[in-house]
């Protein structure tokens, strides 16, 4: 199932307004993030991919509100 939604991440810089889609399983397979339920994840921000993951790594996380939102999903969709 597909999920889309915005983030706000306070950063050392001020906020950040992070905005995602993911492709979430009910469970985990070898194709999501760390095994888990997560198969594909954009990451946009100031209309910039900051982190994506199609079924691999395709772009890391770019910048602090990247890897905070990375890891507030992953947390969600465990």
């Amino acid at each position: 199932m597909w999920h889309e939604g915005t983030i706000l991440i306070p950063t050392k810089d001020g906020k950040t307004v992070v905005h995602y889609w993911a492709k979430v399983y009910d469970e985990g397979s070898q194709f999501g993030i760390e095994g888990g339920r997560i198969s594909k994840l954009m990451l946009k921000a100031n209309g910039k991919v900051i982190y994506n993951y199609e079924r691999g790594l395709d772009v890391p996380p770019q910048n602090e509100a990247a890897e905070i939102a990375l890891a507030i999903l992953m947390h969600e969709y465990k």
